[in-house]
């Protein structure tokens, strides 16, 4: 089995639970397709111009911006990096070479794999792609993050923490304010928490279950700032206003899912997928924290109301 195919069966699991291909540059930074500038050996991007991502990852670099996020968030390749709930590993493929180039370390935060048969699945597709794969991405060290997880790293280890679209899991899980909590645990003092989520609109009401995947920029702020955190600031980077954030099926009506309606759903009649797809992914908030330098634990209480 070729990795590849296994990094593409990932990419389509993750796609059901949630442009032109960069130049091509070799492990040593050796070469591009288009002669473009050869980033140096490991930059930033160096690590997401790296022909280890696939051509279906490149793809969704439009949207997805990594390195102007990472950048955003203060990333440097030789430190300690948590992923809280990284999936298919999108951003796991730009985060494992980039901190073992520069000495840094990662953890993923992953599924519970007694969770589901998804979550197991999902998990074994990850270790085959990325943590089988040390002399590419690292030494990757897996942890759970869930309801009744002990913590994602040990604790006060960590520089950075990190999640992408995932706050809305976890509200539909419960347990969202526990993994804001752990996520402080985690970082040292000083230390960073970078999110980016769907974002609806303001003047909209809250589902607190997260249902279409849409969440406020303030109530994921609240979520926060509950656990001990300290808003730092936040950029439009992932913005996008074409998405009115209102869809019938949710935000996975979007690109990459496109998730249709069901052929005896009412909504079936009118749809079509290029509607979506001339839309492009979600408008997304891009928020920064800090957990403060003289932070003790947090105390973990309730959700903050939505």
């Amino acid at each position: 089995m070729t990795s590849g195919w296994v990094r593409a069966c990932l990419a389509s699991l993750a796609l059901l639970g949630a442009c032109e291909p960069a130049g091509k540059v070799g492990a040593e930074g050796s070469a591009t397709e288009q002669g473009a500038p050869i980033p140096g050996y490991g930059s930033l991007q160096w690590a997401v111009s790296g022909e280890w991502r696939t051509d279906q990852e490149r793809a969704r670099d439009v949207w997805r911006k990594p390195a102007d996020t990472l950048s955003f968030f203060g990333v440097k390749g030789t430190d300690t990096v948590v992923e809280l709930y990284p999936g298919g590993g999108w951003y796991t493929a730009i985060l494992g070479p980039y901190l073992k180039a520069g000495g840094g370390k990662l953890y993923a935060a992953h599924f519970d794999p007694a969770s589901s048969d998804y979550a197991r699945t999902n998990l074994e597709a990850f270790r085959a792609a990325f943590v089988d794969k040390p002399e590419t991405f690292g030494d990757i060290t897996v942890t759970v993050a869930s309801k009744t997880s002990e913590g994602v790293a040990p604790d006060g280890s960590a520089d950075v923490v990190l999640t992408f679209r995932n706050v809305h899991n976890w509200m539909m899980g419960g347990f969202a304010d526990k993994m804001f909590a752990d996520a402080f645990r985690a970082l040292k003092p000083g230390g960073v928490l970078g999110v980016e989520e769907h974002r609806l609109p303001s003047a909209r009401d809250q589902d607190p279950t997260g249902s279409t995947g849409y969440v406020q920029e303030s109530f994921v702020i609240q979520l926060a700032e509950a656990a001990g955190f300290q808003f730092v600031g936040s950029s439009e980077i992932n913005a996008n206003p074409a998405d009115t954030a209102d869809h019938p099926l949710g935000v996975w009506m979007l690109p990459p899912t496109l998730r249709a309606p069901k052929p005896d759903d009412p909504l079936a009649a009118s749809y079509s997928a290029d509607v979506y797809k001339a839309i492009g992914e979600s408008d997304r908030m891009t928020l920064k924290f800090v957990k403060p330098l003289d932070a003790a634990a947090p105390v973990l209480t309730t959700s903050p109301a939505p």
